[in-house]
């Protein structure tokens, strides 16, 4: 490699020489480094947003699925109050028709003037009232019917059958007045009146169980 002369010239017009200048070619660093930095960087910054999102993504499934679940206990407690409901008005409907039947049997037993109650008091009112009757028993004149298994005399023997195309009905009862030792047995029949449809009474009478024994007519319509 050739010099310029100016500086040939110098380097030997001085002593000691100067140092030779030798040119270095200096190599371009290698980019690899900082690119592996830089890529390492990014992987970090995108596996922490990938993580964070992952996280966000299991939280949002997780309120979701916690959501979902609510509904169905929701859904499912609803279901159950609803059926509750019904059966609670189930009952109630089924405990007023028991007491409305009820009501009804216990009104036709006592008011209405077909039924064997109704006809034993206005049979015992009969006999209460009748002169021979007292005379034989005596007052006060109390009546009562078969006895129950308990010793109750409460229940009134009576018979219902159909004749002629008419009802017909036949009770027996008992009575006993002040007289001690003094009992009867009080007959009655009715039948439906054809053109009313209430009971017309067909007879009453009265057999003394006790000696001297007789049979007193209350009343009779045959």
């Amino acid at each position: 490699m050739l010099l310029p002369a100016a500086l040939l010239r110098g380097s030997l017009g001085r002593w000691p020489p100067a140092p030779c200048l030798r040119w270095r070619r200096q190599l371009p660093r290698s980019p690899s480094a900082p690119l592996r930095g830089a890529q390492a960087g990014v992987w970090t910054q995108a596996w922490g947003l990938g993580a964070e999102r992952s996280g966000h993504d299991s939280k949002h499934v997780a309120v979701r699925r916690e959501q979902k679940d609510e509904a169905l206990l929701s859904a499912a407690r609803k279901v159950k109050e609803a059926g509750r409901d019904f059966t609670y008005f189930i009952v109630v409907l089924v405990g007023i028709g028991v007491t409305g039947g009820l009501f009804y049997v216990i009104f036709k037993e006592l008011f209405s003037s077909s039924s064997p109650s109704k006809i034993y008091g206005d049979a015992l009112e009969k006999c209460r009232s009748h002169p021979e009757i007292i005379g034989v028993f005596g007052e006060p004149i109390k009546g009562y019917g078969e006895a129950t298994r308990r010793g109750r005399r409460q229940l009134v023997s009576h018979v219902e059958y159909v004749k002629d195309g008419l009802k017909h009905m036949r009770l027996k009862f008992y009575i006993e007045g002040s007289e001690p030792g003094k009992r009867g047995t009080v007959h009655v029949e009715v039948k439906e009146n054809p053109e009313g449809g209430k009971p017309e009474v067909r007879y009453i009478f009265v057999d003394v169980d006790t000696y001297p024994r007789r049979t007193i007519i209350i009343e009779d319509n045959r």
